[in-house]
């Protein structure tokens, strides 16, 4: 325990499956990954998540199973991380589990609002028999807070360099922003859709879970009646302190907007909306950034829209005179292990009694302990 081990699981928006890392986190503050291991999601439990985002019959029983099998899901992932470095649960300090969000409303209905991350803490520490610290996000909300983004804040810890002004740009289903200015102050939030509606529109017309690379959206046509007519959602224009996700951006509003598009689709072949999403996607981050943060002079990019070169070019075009980069081109660390790195992360603070949230970027009244513990 004094090496400071911690696991962090991390399975986001684009529901894709699970990314689990092995880190250690001694007390200088330094974030080093030791390991790292991901699973895919099985269908029937990705089936069973993606109807939890929207109402349905039966839900609570639905999200209990859900819940459970997440759980079943993560042990698994630590199990391999364990027997694949040669370590005993014992070593393990805590396990940071995110959960997977299905529905994420703050500041909504009533003064509160509310954030659901589904997962069984309980049997998650039953069966890996390690400390698990989760839920993360309720107490921010709890406190007025958006409970999103939480990543600034171990941004800036790792990436932050005094006097240098550096985004860190996470790519997940959500894209979402943290600004590290070079005063040492800490901002971010949620930009708009990351990869979840490339997502939806190429297994849709394709079949396939995801564009890879965005080969298939290089083929097409970006449409610039399109593009405009979707940069005008509200969320965009939004300032800070703002959170999103499949609450918002998911097929219906994307069936909407096109139908809305004035002039109808025209011409439009699916390739060609493809290569328009991608457009956006790049397009709202790009004006988020310019606006929150113009002097932005490198932005490190990490999450699965780190490897689609069609994105990563639309944004070093949006972005000229910025360099735009993976994160691993500048730390040791792959664009996949962040997220869930932040999590063990969040984990340590809990462990240690201090704050996870940053308040200029949630909104909350104050600073935080985030997580709910359940013992081994």
């Amino acid at each position: 325990m004094s090496r400071g081990l911690f696991i962090g699981l991390m399975s986001g928006t684009s529901m894709d499956g699970i990314d689990g890392v092995l880190v250690e986190l001694p007390a200088t503050g330094t974030c080093e990954v030791l390991g790292h291991v991901h699973r895919p999601f099985e269908p029937a439990l990705r089936d069973s998540l993606f109807q939890l985002n929207s109402s349905g019959p039966d839900e609570l029983h639905a999200a209990a199973l859900a819940g459970n099998g997440i759980a079943l899901a993560y042990a698994e992932v630590v199990r391999a991380l364990l027997d694949g470095h040669c370590v005993d649960a014992q070593q393990i300090t805590a396990i940071g589990a995110h959960g997977q969000t299905v529905r994420h409303r703050p500041g909504e209905f009533d003064r509160w609002g509310y954030t659901c991350q589904l997962l069984n803490g309980a049997l998650l520490a039953e069966l890996s028999g390690i400390n698990v610290i989760c839920d993360f996000r309720s107490r921010d909300v709890a406190a007025g807070g958006q409970g999103a983004p939480l990543v600034p804040a171990f941004h800036r810890a790792v990436f932050g360099v005094r006097g240098q002004a550096t985004a860190v740009l996470n790519i997940g289903g959500i894209a979402n922003l943290s600004l590290l200015h070079a005063d040492g102050r800490t901002a971010g939030h949620d930009c708009g859709p990351g990869n979840v509606l490339l997502d939806l529109w190429c297994h849709r017309h394709t079949g396939r879970t995801y564009d890879a690379d965005g080969c298939w959206s290089m083929q097409g046509h970006p449409s610039s009646a399109l593009l405009q007519h979707l940069m005008q959602e509200p969320f965009l224009s939004r300032r800070p302190p703002k959170s999103t996700g499949r609450d918002l951006f998911h097929g219906s509003w994307l069936d909407a907007e096109l139908a809305s598009l004035p002039g109808g689709m025209g011409g439009l072949r699916p390739v060609d909306v493809q290569a328009t999403l991608v457009q956006f996607t790049a397009q709202s981050i790009v004006a988020d950034l310019r606006r929150e943060m113009p002097d932005a002079n490198r932005v490190l990019v990490c999450g699965g829209g780190a490897c689609n070169a069609a994105l990563m070019q639309a944004l070093q075009q949006g972005l000229r005179g910025v360099e735009v980069a993976p994160i691993q081109s500048v730390y040791r660390m792959d664009p996949f292990h962040v997220e869930a790195a932040a999590f063990a992360w969040l984990a340590r603070q809990f462990h240690a009694g201090q704050a996870g949230n940053c308040i200029d970027v949630t909104g909350a009244r104050g600073p935080r302990i985030l997580g709910a513990s359940y013992p081994a």
